[in-house]
């Protein structure tokens, strides 16, 4: 496996990226749903990473610059048939570093709080991630979680 950054012209990340939406769609309800489309992740603030195996889409992720030192991790998911397998682990390495280089001092997230989003949440906080309140535009939101780490620019 392999990450790289993704400039999001290919058909096949367009693909896993809908599937992506559609699962938020499912999951959360609509006014509570903050996953970015598209067109919103090929923003100049926004960094998109791909994980490939071979030459398939396994996971992505990305992070949106929020201020110069602060980043939000945005976009994280692995394809349904490799959950559980390290992926989303990796991953979440890679962007923690890459932020870091970066020169970022925090890095948050929000993510469900719903039991669909609780390995995720476990996830997050295996790197450590801390629960927080809402950030940049976000408002309390029964549905949502907030979270955050310190870099090692902070």
């Amino acid at each position: 496996m392999r990450i790289i950054e993704d400039d999001l012209t290919g058909s096949q990340i367009a693909v896993f990226l809908r599937e992506h939406i559609e699962e938020m769609r499912s999951t959360t309800p609509l006014e509570s749903k903050h996953a970015l489309d598209l067109d919103g992740l090929r923003d100049a603030d926004v960094t998109f990473w791909s994980v490939m195996d071979d030459d398939t889409v396994v996971g992505c992720g990305a992070i949106k610059r929020l201020d110069p030192l602060h980043a939000e991790l945005k976009s994280m998911r692995t394809t349904v048939a490799r959950k559980r397998s390290g992926i989303a682990s990796l991953l979440t390495e890679h962007i923690i570093a890459q932020a870091t280089s970066m020169g970022f001092a925090r890095l948050s997230l929000e993510t469900g709080s719903a039991d669909f989003f609780l390995p995720a949440r476990r996830l997050y906080a295996k790197f450590g991630f801390e629960y927080c309140g809402p950030f940049a535009d976000y408002r309390p939101d029964p549905h949502s979680v907030f979270m955050t780490r310190l870099l090692g620019n902070a």
